[in-house]
């Protein structure tokens, strides 16, 4: 069995002075501290297709406050693990844990403290903006809805798209309306597949600072799926790296280009690719 790699605030990190050091957090009373119970706790997860292990042993965990990137090639399992940590898949053995909450057996306790984007995940295209975004916000419970909408279409400068049909946006208008959607419930947790997916670069990091300062107000906890290194390296506290199912590297990112002598997480990435 893997042990859980933890990787908390520098302040509390111990010296790294191999692939192996794992960091960990000084508690001199020796007593268990809530508040280190992580965001996400991956353990021993496992997800079987008949003969094919499509997430096979992974472990992580994700400490409150930080913005993690999970990583991997197409078919590295990047999505079935999260589909387990959502809830969405039943893993065949390990569990994903959210907050303290078993998301196999517990996630209707804090769901409604989650959300979720994806620019690949529609939102129904018949809708207008405004429409979709009161939809989901009814669903999570969202008091005040009409004025955090508000709230949010400013934000994002969405105000000349908000009665447009949803179907018939750009496709950078439809990735900003998923960003906004998934922050809706102002969620603790909150789970990105590629969030910068077809913007321009000046709009992509503009989306980028938008988070960053969602984060910082919200002292949320974001695990990230990117395929956008430059986007990682950039809002990444720590990267877990995935092929074929498992887990093949983790660490900060300026770390493993160390570790792997490349120059960044670009290069590192290609490496454990073509490798792993």
């Amino acid at each position: 069995m893997n042990h859980i790699e933890r990787f908390l605030p520098r302040r509390h990190l111990t010296s790294v002075s191999s692939p192996s050091a794992t960091p960990a957090q000084a508690n001199s009373s020796g007593r268990p501290n809530p508040d280190d119970t992580p965001a996400i706790a991956v353990e021993d997860l496992c997800k079987k297709y008949r003969s094919h292990w499509a997430v096979d042993d992974v472990n992580f965990i994700v400490p409150k406050g930080w913005t993690v990137g999970l990583l991997g090639g197409n078919g590295a399992g990047k999505t079935t693990t999260i589909a387990m940590i959502m809830g969405l898949v039943v893993p065949s053995f390990g569990r994903a844990m959210v907050l303290g909450h078993d998301m196999a057996t517990e996630r209707h306790k804090v769901l409604s403290r989650m959300n979720f984007e994806s620019p690949y995940v529609a939102l129904p295209g018949r809708l207008t903006v405004r429409q979709n975004l009161t939809v989901f916000g009814r669903l999570y419970g969202v008091a005040n809805l009409k004025t955090r909408i508000e709230e949010l279409i400013e934000d994002f400068e969405l105000g000349d798209v908000l009665d447009r049909v949803t179907g018939r946006l750009s496709a950078g208008q439809k990735t900003r309306v998923a960003v906004v959607k998934a922050l809706i419930n102002d969620p603790d947790v909150l789970l990105l597949d590629e969030p910068t997916a077809s913007l321009d670069p000046d709009r992509a990091e503009w989306v980028r600072g938008r988070l960053r300062a969602y984060q910082k107000r919200r002292g949320a906890t974001i695990l990230l799926s990117s395929h956008n290194m430059t986007e990682v390296e950039q809002l990444c506290d720590f990267v877990v790296i995935m092929s074929h199912g498992r887990v093949v590297a983790m660490g900060r990112p300026q770390e493993l280009a160390e570790r792997f002598k490349c120059r960044d997480l670009d290069e590192v990435f290609i490496y454990l690719a073509r490798v792993a």
